[in-house]
Order: C-alpha cells, then sequence, then structure tokens
C-alpha cells in the first residue's frame, strides 16, 4: 500500500496523486502542511529532514521526498509504455520533457504567478512584477505550443509521465485572473487534459484556502 503524506491543495502533491490516478495505485494519504500542520513534527522530520511535502512510502520502504523523484520512482516501478516506456532512448525523451516542465514552468508559475496573485493580500500586490513573470513565463508556453502544433501530447500521440510534470499547473494556470495570450494547442491539450478522472479528482481541487485577503 502507498502511503502518501500531504495536503490535497499542494501542486506537488496534486502531480504525486495525479500519477497514482493514472497508474491504478492502491493508497493511503494523510493530510499534512498549510492548515493541517504536522511538518515540523519530530515524527514528521524523521521522514523528511526539510519538512516539506509531499511524502510518499511505498510499502515498507525508503520515505521518499521531492515530487519529480517521486513521480519517476512510480513510474520505473508501475509505470508501462507508452507512459514510461523501457527503451532507453524514448524514455529519456518523455523524462527530458519533464524535467523541463519542472524547472520552467512550475518554478516559473507557482512563486511569481500563482503566488502573487492568490496568496498575497492585494494591497501588497505588485502588477508589473506580475506582468513581468507573465511574459517569462510565456516564453516556455510558446515552446510547449510548439511542441503541441504536431501532436496532442506533450511528447507524441501518447500521454506520458511529461503530462503530469507538465499538466498538472494547467488547472490554475487557466483558472486564476490573470492576461493569459491564447494558445489554441495549448487549450486544447489542456481540455483533453481535464476529459481524465485521475486529473479530475487529484487536480481539479479548489485552492480557495490558500488566498490570502487583505
Amino acid at each position: 500500500m502507498l502511503k502518501v503524506w500531504g495536503r490535497r491543495t499542494s501542486s506537488n502533491v496534486q502531480a504525486v496523486m495525479w500519477s497514482v490516478g493514472e497508474l491504478g495505485l492502491p493508497y493511503e494519504r494523510h493530510d499534512v502542511g498549510h492548515r493541517f500542520g504536522g511538518v515540523d513534527t519530530p515524527e514528521f522530520l524523521a521522514m523528511n529532514p526539510n519538512g516539506t511535502i509531499p511524502v510518499v512510502r511505498d510499502d515498507d520502504g525508503e520515505f521518499l521526498w521531492e515530487s519529480a523523484a517521486i513521480l519517476r520512482y512510480l513510474a520505473n516501478r508501475y509505470g508501462r509504455a507508452p507512459y514510461w516506456p523501457g527503451e532507453l532512448a524514448t524514455r529519456t525523451h518523455i523524462d527530458k520533457w519533464a524535467e523541463w516542465s519542472k524547472i520552467n514552468i512550475a518554478l516559473n508559475f507557482s512563486g511569481p504567478i500563482f503566488w502573487q496573485v492568490v496568496r498575497t493580500p492585494p494591497s501588497r500586490q505588485d502588477a508589473s512584477a506580475l506582468r513581468r513573470a507573465i511574459l517569462f513565463l510565456d516564453q516556455y508556453l510558446d515552446i510547449a505550443e510548439k511542441q503541441l502544433a504536431s501532436a496532442p501530447y506533450l511528447c507524441g500521440n501518447y500521454f506520458t509521465l511529461a503530462d503530469v510534470q507538465f499538466g498538472h499547473l494547467l488547472y490554475r494556470y487557466f483558472d486564476i485572473d490573470i492576461e493569459r495570450r491564447e494558445r489554441a494547442g495549448l487549450r486544447a491539450y489542456y481540455e483533453r487534459l481535464v476529459t481524465r478522472p485521475a486529473y479530475r479528482e487529484h487536480v481539479m481541487v479548489p485552492y480557495g484556502e490558500l488566498r490570502v485577503l487583505d
């Protein structure tokens, strides 16, 4: 049985749980972090000395942390082609786009944009910084748009691990109140993700509890 520690409104937890759902794995999830607390307890720090979520334990194995490493672990142990192929070159191509998504999409959206809009009181929001952050993210979304122009998924005709790492942020990207350049390929891609039951269950989670008001 897979055990997961982390709250549903954490985007990193959502990526892991979406993967768990796509792979059809039985699991127990325990709410910790944010309003649930618990990440600074000796028990939790013994699992993850960083005090961050998610943390995963598969049966009686090692406690795993860092969402990208967890996604690769789950893919290596439970994934099959085309989600996670056995052939090295094809798998590395998928891993390349997954890493690209983590570095260029997740880091440039979550802090500079989502936190600016949702986690910062309106009186303290910096509109100029937000515009710059959106423009900076745009250059990477343009790369994704070009990639999606010729195929339904980020790495081709099939849903893969790269789509989990990239697509788990798109619910918030399209939901928050920001100016967005219209990208037909990205929008169609997002609409395909929305049809996936595991995406709707684990990613399309209301985040009102995270909103900070004046």
